[in-house]
């Protein structure tokens, strides 16, 4: 998939606007489910209350891809691998533990694989990325 003459900072910025992309459509679809409707009118979904600070959280989290979209093109090479990281590790963690709230249903399954594939694969080439900061062999 990655070929070396490629950049680096566009493939990772292009990979968190996919994975935004199945973040925010699987919630819209979510609102076309009538049973997770008429929840979400309850402000109760799946016995978790939909209040202000609930939703202030989970604006957070969708704030951690949208600006990595900016930050995987704006920061040096160095910053960019660690930030690369951390949101990828806090993504993929937090989809899993979503995984286990309630009972998904089979889009959000569907969705919530390709998601955490997704941040995985973020965070391994990231990791190998940092690799080649230290590696003797790599010329600067």
């Amino acid at each position: 998939m990655y070929k070396k003459n490629m950049n680096r900072k566009t493939l990772l910025s292009s990979l968190w606007i996919f994975v935004t992309f199945n973040y925010l459509y699987c919630d819209l679809i979510g609102l076309m489910d009538a049973s997770l409707l008429r929840q979400y009118l309850t402000g109760k979904v799946e016995r978790m209350e939909i209040n202000e600070r609930f939703l202030l959280y989970a604006a957070i989290l969708m704030e951690i891809p949208i600006s990595m979209v900016l930050l995987s093109r704006i920061l040096p090479e160095k910053p960019n691998a660690w930030a690369n990281i951390i949101a990828a590790f806090i993504k993929t963690v937090v989809m899993i533990i979503t995984l286990f709230v309630g009972k998904p249903t089979e889009y959000y399954w569907f969705f919530a694989c390709i998601e955490i594939l997704t941040t995985v694969f973020i965070f391994v080439f990231a990791v190998k990325w940092l690799r080649e900061f230290s590696s003797p062999l790599t010329a600067s």
